[in-house]
């Protein structure tokens, strides 16, 4: 077997081995606090209610920070496949699987393996965690992938295909994953490329079914955002001026109704791509250094280096920032790496740095099969909540939460939990129940009188909460 079908296999058996494990962990984790949990449970609430226009953070109470995309792709896979982890994350497991198909075809007329582009990013820490995450990451990064491979394929062919059109469905379906922001992210690279032959930019502009094209984007976006604003006054006002304007420039943004604002150091974008791009970014940055005379003579080199580098650029300047930003930067890395590979030298080398992630993860995983130990440690409520099925409540009282409540607790109980500020609330909601389970926080256990406290039954448990039974 020759060197080039032996690492043909490698990458092949790699991928393959790659999404399967990813699948098994993506149902076998419990829905994580505080953002993953949130998402599911707001998709949880869309298909329960049947309120799939205006999303609801909890019942009645609208949600306004994000378009719907990856909330109607969750609560579509709960009302056909049912409520659980796996069917939250399911639409993020697909949607990733699907762009590794789709750079596979992109890049079969060329020497290298259709698989490649796939093993880079399944090794890639940052896309390897978002395949079995419930985010708008992924959506997003499915419509830029859409934009920026649609347009390249526009402008280097001579005849009118698919590809023209997806272009502009692309930025619908970016509309209804995060918001103006998809342009954000492609539009300057895209300007900036095009700049590079001024006598073609016009020409190249051309090719593009603009009229129909912008019907197509206006079609599948606008809707959505007009009946939002029709049904929940003051949307757009939050969602266009706050989300995307105030939280990226007001450091420590006061505005925020779900969540607290961020302030982290200027540049810290750059960090995660270091971390969370390992150990691809660094061969990106190695090649750069080595071909810098050249690169500008290469359009298609340029073109990927604009779309990767654009988005931690853009976010340089924003403090309130997450390591997930950097997710469709590495859509752009899996390309270049796939263009660079027949002459690069250090396949063995790479190969098995790419190896060191997925394997320690694996490893991780499979000790905590010998265990249930780590589930005591995870940021979830998932543990406690089954907890509750030791003692059964006559009439299935809602489980009371001290202080704020956790949308793990929410989306475990499918709603059936309420939360309890302060001392006198509690006193009035367990007068109403001879029985109810409490969560709280071990540190705020001592809180509780201690009439109360001679009632609570410990029942479990983890690093920092504990489910207690109260008995009248």
């Amino acid at each position: 077997m020759t060197a080039k079908k032996t690492t043909f296999n490698y990458i092949m058996i790699g991928v393959i081995s790659l999404i399967v494990f990813r699948f098994v962990l993506t149902g076998a984790l419990p829905l994580l606090d505080k953002t993953e949990a949130r998402y599911a449970e707001i998709s949880r609430i869309m298909q329960e209610t049947g309120e799939w226009v205006v999303l609801q953070i909890d019942y009645g109470i609208p949600f306004w920070a994000k378009p719907p995309l990856s909330t109607w792709l969750s609560a579509l896979s709960f009302e056909i496949f049912g409520v659980n982890e796996l069917t939250a994350r399911l639409p993020s497991f697909l949607l990733g699987v699907l762009m590794l198909v789709i750079l596979g075809f992109f890049v079969k007329k060329s020497k290298v393996s259709p698989y490649l582009p796939a093993l880079v990013l399944v090794t890639t820490p940052e896309f390897l965690i978002h395949m079995g995450v419930v985010s708008t990451d992924s959506a997003l990064c499915f419509s830029i992938m859409l934009i920026m491979l649609s347009f390249w394929k526009t402008v280097t062919s001579n005849t009118k295909t698919i590809w023209n059109y997806l272009f502009f469905v692309g930025i619908g379906l970016g509309f209804l994953a995060k918001g103006p922001l998809v342009l954000v992210l492609t539009g300057p690279p895209l300007f900036l490329w095009l700049l590079l032959d001024k006598k073609q930019f016009f020409s190249n502009l051309g090719k593009l079914p603009w009229l129909l094209g912008i019907v197509i984007t206006v079609i599948i976006a606008l809707p959505w955002y007009l009946m939002t604003e029709n049904r929940s006054p003051g949307f757009l006002d939050y969602f266009i001026i706050g989300e995307h304007f105030n939280r990226f420039l007001k450091p420590g943004w006061s505005g925020d109704l779900y969540g607290k604002p961020k302030s982290q150091p200027l540049g810290l974008i750059w960090a995660f791509m270091l971390l969370f791009a390992l150990p691809w970014f660094y061969i990106v940055i190695a090649r750069l250094v080595k071909l810098k005379k050249r690169i500008l003579e290469d359009k298609y080199t340029v073109y990927l280096l604009l779309w990767l580098f654009w988005t931690p650029i853009f976010f340089t300047i924003s403090k309130n920032i997450l390591h997930t930003y950097i997710l469709p930067a590495t859509i752009p890395m899996a390309l270049l790496i796939a263009y660079w590979w027949p002459e690069y030298k250090h396949k063995r080398k790479a190969l098995i740095a790419c190896s060191i992630f997925p394997i320690l993860v694996f490893l991780i995983a499979t000790g905590m099969l010998f265990t249930n130990e780590w589930k005591t440690y995870m940021n979830s409520d998932k543990l406690l909540i089954e907890k509750t099925k030791v003692i059964n409540i006559e009439n299935n009282p809602p489980i009371l939460y001290y202080k704020t409540k956790t949308y793990s607790s929410q989306f475990y109980t499918k709603g059936n939990v309420i939360e309890a500020e302060n001392p006198q609330k509690i006193d009035s909601i367990l007068n109403k129940y001879k029985k109810i389970y409490i969560l709280s926080e071990n540190k705020r256990v001592k809180d509780f009188p201690e009439k109360q406290n001679e009632k609570l039954q410990l029942i479990d448990t983890t690093y920092k909460t504990s489910i207690l039974l109260y008995t009248k």
